[in-house]
């Protein structure tokens, strides 16, 4: 079973909570799915900011736990809102997590154009047939749902825009990773291969940085999500025509060959 990660708890309890940009509209309320078959997840514009045209991606979760503390179990779609349209097709594991009434909810992280990110929930379905288990706190949580609503929404697009240049492409992407902060990290691009090497002094693309050991245990980190720039450059690709190379012949073969029927 995948370890099971708890987040957002320092979120909820200090971020300001809204409706915001995306509601889900299936599965519904109380809804009962089988686990480990396809099942449609849907969702609609609530008319509120951020508008779905500057949202760029979106991450799509299976949660579990309380509402105040969600536990993320599964990863089941990335991509984004121009490609995916306003639904999916996913499909849960069963050995995911256990079995409980209205143990389950989706959350979804959308990614604003401009920087910033917003969780949205879903309300709470049961999935029957599951064969995993629950982390503790997690089956605790469970057993104490009552009803059907799932959380509510997290909006940092205003507190997580983008300081550094007017848009994430003018200064996120190019910031050293490591002096990133925010709960979004922004990756460069990822350069494409030479077919021939012709540098001659190799300077690395990033400064150099310190480096300490930890002597006790780390908390752990408080990034979501890490983005990598879209790639501006295509790739094409064609079948390999060449005839393929005649098996090697070599003393063992031969051996092999004189004990042949």
């Amino acid at each position: 079973m995948l370890r099971l990660l708890t987040i957002h708890t320092l979120l909820l309890a200090h971020v300001s909570l809204v409706s915001a940009d995306v509601k889900f509209i299936a599965p519904a309320a109380g809804a009962s799915i089988v686990g480990g078959t396809a099942f449609t997840v849907a969702w609609a514009e609530t008319g509120d900011a951020p508008a779905l045209a500057d949202l760029s991606s979106y991450t799509l979760f299976l949660f579990s736990g309380s509402n105040t503390a969600p536990t993320q179990l599964y990863q089941l779609s990335a991509s984004t809102f121009a490609a995916a349209g306003k639904s999916v097709s996913v499909t849960v594991p069963v050995n995911t997590g256990g079995v409980g009434t209205n143990a389950y909810f989706l959350g979804m992280l959308s990614v604003a154009t401009a920087g910033g990110t917003v969780w949205n929930y879903s309300n709470r379905f049961t999935l029957t047939g599951m064969t995993g288990t629950f982390d503790p706190t997690v089956a605790a949580a469970v057993k104490a749902v009552s009803g059907s609503t799932g959380p509510p929404s997290v909006n940092k697009v205003a507190q997580d825009a983008d300081p550094i240049g007017t848009s994430v492409g003018e200064g996120a992407w190019a910031t050293p990773y490591n002096m990133q902060i925010g709960n979004t990290k922004y990756a460069p691009m990822q350069p494409v291969p030479p077919t021939t090497i012709t540098a001659t002094n190799l300077e690395p693309l990033w400064p150099t940085s310190a480096v300490r050991f930890a002597s006790t245990f780390l908390p752990l980190p408080s990034q979501v999500t890490t983005l990598t720039q879209a790639n501006t450059y295509s790739i094409s690709s064609r079948a390999n025509t060449a005839i393929p190379a005649s098996s090697p012949v070599d003393e063992m073969e031969r051996y092999l060959n004189r004990w042949k029927d």
